[in-house]
């Protein structure tokens, strides 16, 4: 699995499972503006939908002498990514749209696969994790960017989850930065290429 490829949704969402043209909007908002905003905010739904799964993935399957840091740690991350999916899925419904968070939906419309490593020591989850976090942050960092001119609301929305995911990341690299201050799985661009560079 590529999770470079799998976390940037480089691609566009499905549109034929997202409401493109909505029978309504907010006051001052376009219709066309309105659509392409339904269109981001799902593509950001199903990515935040994936990332609370994966937290609680990794939460059941890590293991090692920090195990227990880890564990705890991600817990209020899953919290957290939980409380701004519903916020993105309202945002959807106020704009006009109709929020679909359905399983198969995800699967269908996503342009990443699923993560891929199970049972494993807690180091290489992190260093795993860390690369789910830095697609997760590009990608909503370029939403911020598309947001900008047609509506400045959804982008506030965005940036202030921007900033708690790139809190979380910090917390995930910081058990995976070297003395030097490089982080250890350096020029991995996979999950699984993340783990294996930090493997004891």
């Amino acid at each position: 699995m590529a999770a470079t490829a799998r976390r940037s949704t480089a691609k566009a969402p499905t549109k034929s499972a997202v409401t493109t043209d909505p029978p309504f909007t907010i006051p001052g908002m376009s219709q066309g503006d309105a659509s392409m905003l339904i269109e981001l905010l799902q593509d950001r739904l199903n990515a935040l939908n994936d990332l609370a799964l994966t937290l609680k993935h990794v939460h059941w399957n890590v293991v090692g002498p920090n195990f227990i840091a880890v564990h705890t740690m991600l817990d209020p991350q899953v919290d957290a990514v939980r409380l701004m999916v519903d916020a993105v899925a309202e945002r959807i419904a106020t704009i006009g749209g109709s929020p679909v968070g359905t399983p198969g939906a995800l699967v269908k419309q996503r342009s990443w696969d699923d993560y891929s490593i199970g049972r494993a020591d807690a180091i290489e989850h992190l260093s795993a994790l860390d690369v789910v976090y830095a697609g997760v942050v590009e990608s909503h960092r370029k939403a911020i960017s598309d947001t900008e001119e047609p509506d400045p609301v959804t982008q506030d929305l965005l940036i202030g989850q921007s900033g708690a995911l790139e809190q979380f990341q910090w917390f995930v690299r910081a058990h995976i930065e070297q003395l030097g201050g490089t982080l250890a799985n350096k020029g991995a661009n996979t999950e699984m290429a993340a783990a294996r560079r930090v493997k004891r």
